[in-house]
């Protein structure tokens, strides 16, 4: 088994693990908007982890649900240990992945465009 299929399979497990921690501890507290878990980055060395997290909703919204992530993050990590095993529990790092809202962004623009079909 290579090293890279490996951390795929790791980073696969976090993002389901976190995304689960959080539907079943934090959901009630993250107001007026939707937060999902995009990707998880482990560090080769199995200690960190970069955990990308898209959030639908207002600024507001969005500042408040990452300020109870970082403010969470303990419990979510001693979640995760309980339920994951490997070496080391990673340290969490979450991180406003914009991908999602750019994608969202450039369809919205793509969908203004007035194309006429039949002229082609």
């Amino acid at each position: 088994m290579t090293t890279n299929n490996r951390m795929v399979r790791v980073n696969e497990l976090l993002k389901r693990e976190i995304g689960n921690i959080i539907e079943r501890f934090l959901v009630s507290d993250i107001k007026d908007g939707l937060l999902t878990i995009t990707a998880v980055k482990t560090h080769n060395d199995l200690r960190t982890a970069d955990v990308y997290a898209s959030f639908l909703g207002s600024e507001e919204a969005k500042k408040n649900a990452f300020k109870l992530l970082r403010k969470k993050r303990v419990m979510i990590q001693q979640e995760m240990a309980r339920n994951v095993t490997l070496k080391y529990t990673p340290c969490l790092t979450f991180v406003n992945d914009t991908l999602p809202e750019s994608a969202d962004k450039l369809h919205q623009l793509l969908d203004s465009l007035d194309i006429d079909e039949d002229t082609e």
